[in-house]
Protein backbone atom coordinates (compact mmCIF):
# COMPACT_ATOMS: atom_id res chain seq x y z
CA UNK A 1 0.00 0.00 0.00
CA UNK A 2 0.94 3.12 -0.60
CA UNK A 3 2.41 5.49 2.46
CA UNK A 4 -0.46 7.36 3.66
CA UNK A 5 -0.65 11.32 4.16
CA UNK A 6 -1.79 12.41 8.18
CA UNK A 7 -4.15 15.01 7.90
CA UNK A 8 -7.22 16.08 9.43
CA UNK A 9 -11.04 16.31 9.59
CA UNK A 10 -10.50 19.74 8.75
CA UNK A 11 -7.74 18.94 6.17
CA UNK A 12 -10.42 16.49 4.30
CA UNK A 13 -13.48 19.10 4.51
CA UNK A 14 -11.43 21.73 2.54
CA UNK A 15 -10.35 19.48 -0.21
CA UNK A 16 -13.82 18.40 -0.32
CA UNK A 17 -15.16 22.02 -1.06
CA UNK A 18 -12.85 23.09 -3.08
CA UNK A 19 -13.87 20.26 -5.10
CA UNK A 20 -17.32 20.49 -5.49
CA UNK A 21 -15.81 24.28 -6.27
CA UNK A 22 -14.88 22.88 -9.68
CA UNK A 23 -18.93 21.94 -10.26
CA UNK A 24 -21.44 21.96 -12.08
CA UNK A 25 -21.31 18.20 -10.07
CA UNK A 26 -18.14 16.30 -8.45
CA UNK A 27 -18.49 12.80 -7.22
CA UNK A 28 -16.26 11.86 -4.91
CA UNK A 29 -15.57 8.65 -3.41
CA UNK A 30 -13.84 7.29 -0.32
CA UNK A 31 -12.95 3.61 0.01
CA UNK A 32 -10.95 1.58 2.50
CA UNK A 33 -11.11 -1.57 4.33
CA UNK A 34 -14.19 -2.45 6.74
CA UNK A 35 -14.28 -0.60 9.75
CA UNK A 36 -11.85 1.79 8.55
CA UNK A 37 -14.30 4.28 9.14
CA UNK A 38 -15.03 5.20 5.82
CA UNK A 39 -19.19 5.99 6.68
CA UNK A 40 -18.30 8.32 9.44
CA UNK A 41 -15.91 10.68 7.41
CA UNK A 42 -18.17 10.82 4.69
CA UNK A 43 -20.97 11.96 6.79
CA UNK A 44 -18.48 14.63 8.97
CA UNK A 45 -17.61 15.85 5.16
CA UNK A 46 -21.07 15.54 4.23
CA UNK A 47 -22.20 17.72 6.80
CA UNK A 48 -20.03 19.83 7.08
CA UNK A 49 -20.40 21.29 3.33
CA UNK A 50 -23.99 21.50 4.00
CA UNK A 51 -27.26 20.91 1.99
CA UNK A 52 -25.20 21.63 -1.64
CA UNK A 53 -23.40 17.84 -0.42
CA UNK A 54 -25.38 14.30 -0.27
CA UNK A 55 -24.17 11.41 0.71
CA UNK A 56 -25.19 7.94 -1.72
CA UNK A 57 -22.98 4.99 -0.01
CA UNK A 58 -22.27 1.80 -1.98
CA UNK A 59 -23.87 -0.03 0.19
CA UNK A 60 -27.46 0.63 -0.18
CA UNK A 61 -26.71 -2.12 -3.35
CA UNK A 62 -26.00 -4.74 -0.82
CA UNK A 63 -28.42 -7.80 -2.39
CA UNK A 64 -31.11 -8.86 -0.74
CA UNK A 65 -31.18 -11.43 1.90
CA UNK A 66 -33.40 -13.29 0.39
CA UNK A 67 -31.33 -13.11 -3.20
CA UNK A 68 -28.37 -13.79 -1.01
CA UNK A 69 -29.95 -16.79 0.42
CA UNK A 70 -30.93 -18.39 -2.88
CA UNK A 71 -27.31 -17.48 -4.36
CA UNK A 72 -26.25 -19.42 -1.45
CA UNK A 73 -23.95 -16.47 0.29
CA UNK A 74 -25.74 -15.23 2.84
CA UNK A 75 -22.64 -16.59 4.92
CA UNK A 76 -20.40 -14.37 3.36
CA UNK A 77 -22.25 -11.22 2.98
CA UNK A 78 -20.16 -7.95 2.36
CA UNK A 79 -18.30 -9.63 -0.04
CA UNK A 80 -17.85 -8.33 -3.62
CA UNK A 81 -20.04 -10.46 -5.13
CA UNK A 82 -22.73 -10.15 -2.44
CA UNK A 83 -23.41 -6.32 -4.70
CA UNK A 84 -25.15 -4.88 -7.45
CA UNK A 85 -22.20 -3.59 -8.99
CA UNK A 86 -23.53 -2.74 -12.30
CA UNK A 87 -26.70 -1.00 -10.71
CA UNK A 88 -24.27 1.22 -8.74
CA UNK A 89 -22.54 1.87 -11.40
CA UNK A 90 -25.56 2.78 -13.41
CA UNK A 91 -26.94 5.02 -10.64
CA UNK A 92 -23.00 7.06 -10.54
CA UNK A 93 -23.43 7.52 -13.93
CA UNK A 94 -27.19 9.53 -13.87
CA UNK A 95 -25.52 11.34 -10.78
CA UNK A 96 -22.33 12.33 -13.09
CA UNK A 97 -25.18 13.62 -15.78
CA UNK A 98 -26.34 16.08 -13.20
CA UNK A 99 -30.10 15.18 -14.05
CA UNK A 100 -32.93 18.18 -13.89
CA UNK A 101 -34.64 15.84 -11.19
CA UNK A 102 -34.28 14.33 -8.67
CA UNK A 103 -32.35 11.41 -8.19
CA UNK A 104 -33.48 8.48 -6.16
CA UNK A 105 -30.76 5.88 -4.42
CA UNK A 106 -30.94 2.69 -2.42
CA UNK A 107 -29.67 3.07 1.67
CA UNK A 108 -28.97 0.31 3.47
CA UNK A 109 -30.43 -0.18 6.87
CA UNK A 110 -28.44 -1.95 9.37
CA UNK A 111 -31.27 -2.49 11.47
CA UNK A 112 -33.12 -4.55 8.90
CA UNK A 113 -30.16 -5.81 7.76
CA UNK A 114 -31.56 -5.08 3.67
CA UNK A 115 -31.13 -2.53 1.30
CA UNK A 116 -34.62 0.09 0.87
CA UNK A 117 -35.18 1.16 -2.63
CA UNK A 118 -35.40 4.97 -2.96
CA UNK A 119 -34.09 6.29 0.43
CA UNK A 120 -31.95 8.93 -0.57
CA UNK A 121 -33.22 11.76 -2.79
CA UNK A 122 -30.08 13.82 -4.98
CA UNK A 123 -31.81 17.05 -6.11
CA UNK A 124 -30.45 18.82 -8.63
CA UNK A 125 -28.95 21.45 -6.75
CA UNK A 126 -26.46 19.44 -5.14
CA UNK A 127 -22.85 19.82 -6.24
CA UNK A 128 -20.76 17.61 -4.29
CA UNK A 129 -21.96 13.57 -3.92
CA UNK A 130 -19.65 11.56 -1.51
CA UNK A 131 -20.13 7.86 -1.91
CA UNK A 132 -18.31 5.77 0.35
CA UNK A 133 -17.28 1.69 0.32
CA UNK A 134 -15.02 -1.16 0.59
CA UNK A 135 -14.65 -1.50 -3.46
CA UNK A 136 -14.83 1.62 -5.27
CA UNK A 137 -11.44 1.53 -6.60
CA UNK A 138 -11.11 -2.48 -7.73
CA UNK A 139 -9.82 -2.70 -11.11
CA UNK A 140 -12.22 -5.96 -12.41
CA UNK A 141 -14.83 -5.13 -14.53
CA UNK A 142 -17.82 -3.50 -14.06
CA UNK A 143 -16.24 -2.48 -10.87
CA UNK A 144 -13.45 -0.59 -12.81
CA UNK A 145 -16.42 1.83 -14.29
CA UNK A 146 -16.72 3.13 -10.29
CA UNK A 147 -13.60 5.21 -10.74
CA UNK A 148 -13.52 6.09 -14.02
CA UNK A 149 -17.06 7.77 -13.09
CA UNK A 150 -15.18 9.57 -9.41
CA UNK A 151 -13.72 12.92 -9.85
CA UNK A 152 -11.67 12.03 -6.45
CA UNK A 153 -11.16 9.10 -4.97
CA UNK A 154 -9.71 9.24 -1.53
CA UNK A 155 -8.41 5.64 0.68
CA UNK A 156 -8.84 5.63 4.29
CA UNK A 157 -6.53 3.95 6.45
CA UNK A 158 -6.56 3.15 9.56
CA UNK A 159 -4.27 0.68 12.11
CA UNK A 160 -5.11 -2.81 11.68
CA UNK A 161 -6.01 -3.27 15.71
CA UNK A 162 -8.31 -0.73 15.86
CA UNK A 163 -10.01 -1.69 13.20
CA UNK A 164 -10.44 -5.32 14.06
CA UNK A 165 -12.11 -3.26 17.32
CA UNK A 166 -14.21 -1.73 15.91
CA UNK A 167 -15.41 -4.30 13.53
CA UNK A 168 -15.64 -6.97 16.18
CA UNK A 169 -17.88 -4.31 18.22
CA UNK A 170 -19.84 -3.18 15.74
CA UNK A 171 -20.92 -7.02 14.97
CA UNK A 172 -21.84 -7.32 18.61
CA UNK A 173 -23.60 -4.83 18.43
CA UNK A 174 -26.16 -6.18 15.75
CA UNK A 175 -27.03 -9.10 17.50
CA UNK A 176 -23.92 -11.43 17.02
CA UNK A 177 -22.01 -13.19 20.11
CA UNK A 178 -18.47 -11.62 21.13
CA UNK A 179 -17.30 -15.33 19.69
CA UNK A 180 -19.55 -14.82 16.44
CA UNK A 181 -18.48 -11.09 16.02
CA UNK A 182 -14.31 -11.85 16.15
CA UNK A 183 -15.03 -15.32 13.47
CA UNK A 184 -16.87 -12.60 11.13
CA UNK A 185 -14.55 -10.05 11.85
CA UNK A 186 -11.32 -12.39 11.41
CA UNK A 187 -13.03 -14.21 8.42
CA UNK A 188 -15.25 -12.85 5.69
CA UNK A 189 -14.44 -9.00 6.96
CA UNK A 190 -10.24 -9.98 6.81
CA UNK A 191 -10.74 -11.60 3.42
CA UNK A 192 -12.56 -8.54 1.77
CA UNK A 193 -9.65 -6.30 3.98
CA UNK A 194 -7.01 -8.18 1.89
CA UNK A 195 -8.91 -7.47 -1.52
CA UNK A 196 -9.51 -4.14 -0.83
CA UNK A 197 -5.95 -2.97 0.29
CA UNK A 198 -5.01 -3.93 -3.29
CA UNK A 199 -6.62 -1.27 -4.75
CA UNK A 200 -5.28 1.80 -2.58
CA UNK A 201 -2.69 2.65 -5.61
CA UNK A 202 -6.00 3.69 -7.42
CA UNK A 203 -6.44 6.34 -5.19
CA UNK A 204 -5.91 10.14 -5.57
CA UNK A 205 -4.98 10.57 -2.06
CA UNK A 206 -4.57 7.99 0.72
CA UNK A 207 -4.60 9.33 4.24
CA UNK A 208 -5.00 8.29 7.71
CA UNK A 209 -6.33 10.85 10.13
CA UNK A 210 -4.26 12.45 12.85
CA UNK A 211 -7.22 12.03 15.26
CA UNK A 212 -9.38 8.82 13.77
CA UNK A 213 -13.04 9.20 14.01
CA UNK A 214 -14.89 7.43 16.69
CA UNK A 215 -17.28 4.47 15.17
Amino acid sequence: MPEADILTLDDLVDRARALAADGPRQLLGIAGAPGAGKSTLAERVVAAVGPTAALVPMDGFHLAQVELRRLGRDARKGAVDTFDAYGFVALLRRLRRLEPTTVYAPQFRRDLEEPVAGAIAVPPEVTLVVTEGNYLLLPEYPWDEVRALLHQAWFLDLDAELRLRRLTARHEAYGRSPEQARQWALGTDERNAALVAGTAGRADLVVRLADPLAG
